[in-house]
């Protein structure tokens, strides 16, 4: 009895080879117009478009299940189910591009030809969540309907953007051109700092996708925060370093507490929250001790600003600091001043 064998063409096209072994042959080969497609489970069908012969033992959809992988080449892949390698084989690459990366979604365009061999694009859609592995790199994570997780992860480098933005890039041939073309995307989020050596980035507040990189001990300044990290590869035998410099300013917001405030282009500015404990120096300045904002817990990170660059809320907290003479007290939520 011959056995059918499902195949993926150069064009991300499903093809029948009724030969059961792979083959060039075009009598063993039939190739099914239609498009994958991507549920609320994250799981992968090929959908037929093309009208079959009656007595062709096809279905109109084609369910794939595995698990999802990035390939170093930045193609989608799914490892396949042992149930499923029998009639497709071990895996199935969609070659392609990452179109955007939202806050709890990965778009990636599948590349195509239509009937008339006209290139065309469709998108598929992976929801989850955005995080860092131990290498600095990033990832993401891929919900299945059992709560499991399946890990995409960017081979390359990330880096930042004029507006304070993280930002990834990476170069692959196009399919149907066979021109090399470079990638960006831009991941809209903000930063943010809990601990001295670990700085984030926070896609949104209402999701899990949250990039916390492994960094050494931030500096703290004026009009500045810097920090710098390491990226693993496998590529490279030494990891590739980054220096992140935040620009911004310091200010006190009455109820708050200390903030530092990051521009992110278009007008769009970003805060991070400090709580501190802070007390008037010999020279002008105040000494704030800052501390982890949700926890109250000490960062170990000591910060002078000058008098100066404390408006508005900033002036009232320090004559309260000055009638406290020596004694220092807290400026966050906690402490009305």
């Amino acid at each position: 009895m011959q056995k059918t064998r499902y195949e993926l063409d150069p064009y991300n096209r499903l093809v029948i080879n009724a030969s059961g072994d792979e083959s060039d042959l075009p009598e063993f080969r039939q190739v099914l117009d239609g498009r994958f497609r991507t549920d609320e489970n994250n799981e992968l069908s090929y959908h037929v478009k093309a009208p079959l012969p009656e007595d062709a033992n096809i279905p109109n959809q084609v369910r794939l299940k595995g698990i999802w992988s990035l390939s170093d080449d930045h193609d989608l892949t799914i490892t396949l189910d042992k149930s499923a390698r029998e009639t497709f084989g071990d895996k199935i690459t969609l070659q392609g591009e990452i179109l955007d990366a939202d806050k709890n979604t990965l778009l990636f365009a599948v590349t195509t030809v239509t009937k008339e061999n006209k290139g065309s694009i469709y998108v598929l859609q992976l929801s989850g969540s955005w995080k860092t592995d131990e290498n600095n790199r990033l990832t993401f994570h891929v919900i299945k309907k059992d709560g499991a997780s399946d890990i995409l992860t960017m081979s390359g480098a990330w880096d930042i953007g004029d507006n304070n933005q993280l930002v990834y890039q990476y170069k692959k041939s196009d399919l149907i051109t066979k021109e090399t073309q470079t990638h960006t995307l831009i991941f809209k989020g903000n930063w943010d700092i809990n601990d001295k050596a670990c700085l984030s980035y926070v896609l949104s507040g209402d999701t899990d996708s949250v990039f916390a990189f492994k960094t050494g001990v931030g500096i703290f300044k004026e009009d500045y925060i810097r920090y710098e990290a390491e990226i693993g590869l496998v590529s490279r035998a030494d990891p590739v370093e980054r220096v992140i410099t935040l620009s911004g300013r310091w200010y006190l917001k009455k109820d708050v507490g200390l903030v530092f405030a990051v521009q992110y282009g278009n007008e769009r500015t970003g805060a991070i929250v400090f709580g501190a404990d802070a007390k008037l120096t010999d020279n002008d300045t105040v000494s704030f001790a800052l501390k982890n904002y949700a926890e109250n817990r000490d960062m170990g990170v000591e910060l002078e600003l000058s008098h100066d660059i404390l408006e508005g809320d900033g002036q009232l907290f320090l004559r309260v600091l000055a009638s406290k003479r020596e004694q220092a007290i807290y400026a966050g939520a906690a402490w009305r001043w």
